[in-house]
């Protein structure tokens, strides 16, 4: 069983640099109500609907741990694009007493760039990239493939892993897949922090789960999850839900 956590808070710095509070980040929920945010478990998850903040949170928790914004190891330093957001500067992001021996930040919107600079790296290194990403490029897979070849041959335990929606290219099989991996890394000493709409992969035991929205960020039990509640209504009375929805004003 992990023996340890590698992040155990977040936290807004205060008071915050006045020029930082002018951007639009501290308007989102997530930022706005994001206090002390205790990390306890292995498995982490942040939810909410769209424009919560999660990812913008989760991005800024990446870029303070040393990882590139647009996503892999610490050791990658490409930009394509420098639109991330400064919230990192005003997070205060504690960590326990062990550190990573390995470590990966996934933001599904940028993983092409990722996949593109294992190709080049690939080429110029002396002692072949791809084999650790399963010996094939990330190019030549579906989406899908792409990810769970990422975490079953690159994520190697003992390590932090920041995900940012990996659902986005997964079927239900393929999450059913992850979840599996996910247990054996985390046996191997590992923790992670994932951003998700998935109620899938929000059951994975002993997970806690965040909460966020308008009114503030909370634990909240799997079951009473907005994803899970509408998920499971729709399941039940797909017909209904339908009609409900299509229904002329």
């Amino acid at each position: 069983m992990f023996s340890g956590l590698y992040l155990t808070r977040i936290e807004l710095r205060q008071p915050v640099d006045a020029e930082l509070a002018q951007s639009y980040v501290f308007s989102l929920p997530a930022v706005k109500h994001l206090g002390r945010l205790e990390l306890r478990q292995p498995v982490t998850f942040l939810v909410g609907e769209n424009g919560t903040g999660k990812s913008t949170l989760l991005e800024a928790v990446a870029v303070a741990c040393g990882f590139n914004p647009e996503g892999g190891t610490r050791n990658f330093s490409f930009s394509t694009s420098d639109t991330h957001s400064l919230l990192h500067r005003a997070l205060i992001v504690s960590k326990g007493v062990k550190r990573p021996k390995d470590g990966f930040f996934l933001r599904a919107e940028s993983f092409y760039n990722v996949a593109t600079e294992v190709d080049r790296l690939d080429k110029i290194t002396p002692v072949p990239l791809l084999k650790s990403y399963g010996g094939r490029s990330l190019h030549c897979q579906s989406h899908g493939e792409s990810f769970l070849a990422l975490m079953l041959h690159r994520f190697g335990g003992q390590g932090l892993y920041l995900l940012d929606e990996p659902e986005a290219a997964l079927s239900p099989s393929s999450l059913f897949a992850m979840l599996i991996r996910m247990r054996d890394l985390v046996e191997r000493d590992s923790q992670f922090l994932i951003a998700t709409h998935s109620p899938i992969l929000m059951a994975y035991p002993g997970a806690e789960i965040y909460q966020l929205d308008e009114v503030g960020i909370r634990l909240t039990p799997y079951g009473e999850t907005s994803h899970y509640l509408l998920t499971r209504q729709f399941l039940n009375y797909p017909q209904k839900m339908l009609e409900d929805l299509f229904r002329e004003d």
